[in-house]
């Protein structure tokens, strides 16, 4: 089921909190008791992670790096630019590994995912975290919803992407407007429901499928994708195009769909208190 949540419901006051000396990790008592986990999988990020850690708002209880056995500096960078980070070692190959690493590592109420080439925005966090506090189950980022946008798509992986969307809507139900991208958010207990296996790019859209198809409250919020910043990228369109196409075919015709339950959302007054602390 999904919910119509297209706006941003709050923004982050990072600049003025960085100016007061504030520290860039908070306890989940400043969170009004709603904890936060950012799961950021890196190799050779070292370039980029100055423009990417710094803009996580101060309330996130923990930001958890997992490396994916990288060549640079990055481990030493993260440490540096965010005191308290946690660093994992990826298990296995692949951004879908690296992800399944820091899912099953995270220990807040609520796992966002972000990408260390500073392609995601730190600063948007909020936009997902606001419908999830409303009811939602899993929060999906769209670049195609109006207040989104890319700059980082060729005309040919558009239309790659519009194909997949329109397969998934007769396929699967539904009307998400983006597959492909892979900033999201969901309640930590969504994560046994999701039930991931996959170890590529192709992850992204597994996690907007299967919540589609096992029932989860689903929200999309528009979300802009910029470049990556400095290197190379590791997504190779054709063989990861072929990789979606078995999955979502997969996820319609071969896997079992388990009974959901989900968890009730957080409470009113605690999304109260959650929202004040992100002021």
């Amino acid at each position: 089921m999904e919910l119509s949540i297209a706006s941003s419901m709050f923004a982050s006051n990072w600049t003025r909190r960085q100016a007061a000396g504030t520290p860039p990790y908070a306890s989940p008592e400043q969170a009004g008791g709603v904890r936060v986990s950012v799961i950021i999988p890196a190799m050779n990020e070292a370039e980029n992670l100055p423009y990417v850690l710094p803009r996580i708002p101060q309330w996130v209880y923990e930001v958890i790096l997992v490396d994916g056995h990288s060549k640079d500096n990055t481990i030493e960078v993260a440490r540096q630019l965010y005191p308290g980070i946690r660093i994992l070692m990826q298990e296995g190959r692949g951004k879908g590994a690296a992800l399944r690493t820091g899912f099953a590592a995270a220990t807040g109420d609520i796992i966002v995912m972000l990408d260390a080439d500073g392609s995601t925005d730190p600063g948007e966090i909020p936009s997902y975290i606001g419908p999830l506090l409303a009811g939602a189950d899993f929060v999906k980022g769209s670049r195609f919803l109006q207040g989104g946008g890319t700059a980082d798509m060729e005309l040919y992986r558009r239309l790659g992407n519009l194909a997949f969307v329109l397969m998934v809507r007769v396929l699967c139900g539904g009307s998400y407007s983006d597959l492909c991208y892979g900033y999201n958010a969901f309640w930590a207990h969504v994560v046994p429901v999701l039930d991931l296996d996959a170890d590529g790019f192709e992850i992204e859209t597994l996690m907007n499928v299967r919540a589609l198809l096992r029932g989860l409250r689903v929200a999309e919020v528009p979300s802009f994708e910029a470049r990556r910043i400095h290197g190379q990228s590791n997504l190779k369109t054709i063989p990861v195009g072929i990789r979606v196409l078995k999955t979502i075919l997969r996820e319609r015709f071969l896997t079992r769909r388990p009974p959901v339950v989900v968890e009730e959302p957080v409470s009113a007054v605690a999304a109260g208190q959650y929202m004040d602390a992100g002021r």
